[in-house]
């Protein structure tokens, strides 16, 4: 389900336009699992990049510290690095405590670690699909209740964003287990909003489309695109790092201070314009 981590997946953008003020979050601390490399490790130093101080969880400590050292000497900004599994709720909450002990607060969680991999439906383990849905499902549901508990709830605020994707929008080959857990936590996602609303805090998510220069797209969807995947994308390109990272700024800022329950679309249009092709899947499932 893994493989080693390229140097470009802890690589910190080559220049950043600012959208929105580079203090609007002055004072904030966010807490990012999968913040280590990938899509949480520029959500990280986006909102690293508008002064927000950072934890960053995930299970290969060497590899955190590694993104940590890198994200403060770009942005200026603390970044404190927590090895976790967030399968494990004793880990889970120690690496809570530990940022609360470290930072005395957080603000905003993303939860951005997820697991992986294509298979056939009918050739899928049981222990396959619980991994996927114990990494993504359950690790969400791990870290916002410990967050939620030992911070948002007494501190009548709290900001959760769930990066979820956007396959069991249109049902997509060979990962029936990601999907499903997906959709398993925009659901969850719109519960929680609803029972700790009244505490102040909003809980919303993020769904990226195909997102280039990551393991899961180098793994996953860049060896089975459909033909003409990308001219059929309305807005003509695959979804950037930067671009689910600033979406994710977005719902952490005060600009969306009414915003809850929902879930941001980032993907150019594609859910709506590319159809599952029954001819692609086929052709996928043969050279498995």
């Amino acid at each position: 389900m893994a493989e080693a981590v390229l140097e470009s997946d802890i690589a910190c953008l080559d220049h950043y336009d600012y959208f929105f003020r580079p203090n609007i979050l002055q004072g904030k601390v966010a807490f990012i699992t999968g913040g280590g490399s990938g899509i949480g490790f520029t959500i990280t130093e986006v909102l690293m990049r508008h002064s927000c101080s950072a934890v960053i969880v995930g299970r290969k400590f060497d590899r955190l510290k590694k993104a940590a050292k890198k994200l403060e000497e770009v942005t200026g900004q603390k970044c404190l690095p927590v090895k976790v599994d967030v399968r494990k709720v004793n880990e889970v909450d120690a690496a809570v405590d530990m940022a609360l002990k470290h930072f005395s607060k957080i603000d905003i969680l993303v939860n951005s670690a997820a697991g992986n991999f294509l298979c056939p439906a009918s050739q899928l383990s049981y222990n396959g699909l619980k991994t996927v849905f114990d990494i993504d499902a359950f690790g969400t549901f791990n870290v916002s209740k410990a967050v939620y508990n030992k911070c948002f709830k007494n501190n009548g605020s709290g900001n959760i964003i769930n990066i979820t994707a956007t396959l069991h929008h249109n049902g997509h080959p060979l990962q029936c287990h990601a999907g499903g857990a997906k959709a398993a936590i925009e659901g969850m996602s719109r519960h929680l909003a609803v029972e700790w609303g009244p505490d102040g805090v909003r809980v919303n998510c993020v769904a990226p489309g195909a997102v280039k220069d990551t393991e899961g797209f180098r793994r996953l969807g860049g060896k089975h695109l459909p033909p003409n995947f990308i001219e059929n994308i309305p807005l003509q390109r695959l979804v950037s790092r930067q671009d689910v990272a600033d979406s994710v700024l977005f719902l952490a800022s005060g600009a969306s201070a009414f915003i809850t329950a929902n879930t941001l679309v980032v993907d150019g249009g594609s859910w709506i314009t590319n159809s599952v092709s029954m001819a692609t899947m086929n052709k996928a499932i043969s050279k498995l």
